[in-house]
C-alpha cells in the first residue's frame, strides 16, 4: 500500500490528482537546518526522514509500504524561508521575497523495505515589488502560516507571482511529475 507521510492537506491534495489509493502517515520530524548544512541538501535530509520515519510507522501493517516523504522550502540568498513562527516573521519574508525571484526546493522521497529513492524539483518564483500595505493585509488573512516562504501560490499570493519557472505542484509542495516518476519505479501503476 501507499503511504504519505505528511500532514500537510496540500499534499495529499496534490498526491490525489494522481488517482493513487493512498493512507496517511502522521510523523514528526524536526525541521531544523544543521549548522554549515546546505539549503539543498538539508531539504533533501527531511524529505528523507519522513519517509523513512513512515516507513517504519508503517512496517507493523505493512510489509510491503510505500512510503513518500516530501519537504518544500523557499531560498535566496543562501538563506531557507521555512514556515513563519509570527504575524512578524511572515511580513519579513514577504518583504525579503518582494520584487526579487526566490527558488522553491521540493524533494520527494519513496521509500520501501528495498529502497529510498528522491526525486529533486527546483522553480524560480519572481515576486512582484509588495508594498508593506499589501504584505500586512496578506498576513491577516491567515494564509502565510504553515507555508515556506510565508505564501500560498494556490491562494490568494498568486497575485504576487510575476513569473514561475518550474513547476506549479512542487511550489505547492509536492512536485506532481517527479512523484509520479518515483511511484512507477515503485512499482505502482500512475
Amino acid at each position: 500500500m501507499l503511504y504519505l507521510a505528511s500532514q500537510s492537506p496540500r499534499r495529499r491534495e496534490l498526491l490525489a490528482q494522481l488517482d493513487v489509493a493512498f493512507g496517511i502517515l502522521d510523523v514528526d520530524v524536526p525541521e531544523v537546518r544543521r549548522p554549515g548544512e546546505l539549503p539543498r541538501a538539508y531539504v533533501e535530509r527531511v524529505a528523507r526522514a519522513k519517509a523513512q520515519a513512515g516507513l517504519s510507522a508503517s512496517r507493523e501493517r505493512d510489509s510491503d509500504a510505500v512510503v513518500l516523504g516530501a519537504d518544500t522550502e523557499v531560498l535566496l540568498d543562501d538563506r531557507v524561508f521555512g514556515k513563519p513562527r509570527d504575524a512578524e516573521d511572515a511580513m519579513a519574508m514577504l518583504r525579503a521575497l518582494s520584487g526579487r525571484t526566490h527558488a522553491v526546493v521540493s524533494v520527494v522521497a519513496c521509500a520501501t523495505a528495498v529502497a529510498n529513492d528522491v526525486a529533486v524539483c527546483e522553480s524560480a518564483v519572481g515576486f512582484a515589488k509588495l508594498d508593506d500595505d499589501a504584505i500586512a493585509r496578506y498576513v491577516a488573512t491567515g494564509e502565510s502560516f504553515g507555508k515556506a516562504g510565508a505564501y500560498a501560490i494556490q491562494g490568494r499570493a498568486a497575485a504576487f507571482i510575476a513569473h514561475l519557472s518550474g513547476s506549479y505542484s512542487g511550489v505547492m509542495g509536492l512536485p506532481l511529475f517527479e512523484t509520479a516518476q518515483l511511484l512507477r519505479g515503485a512499482g505502482i501503476a500512475v
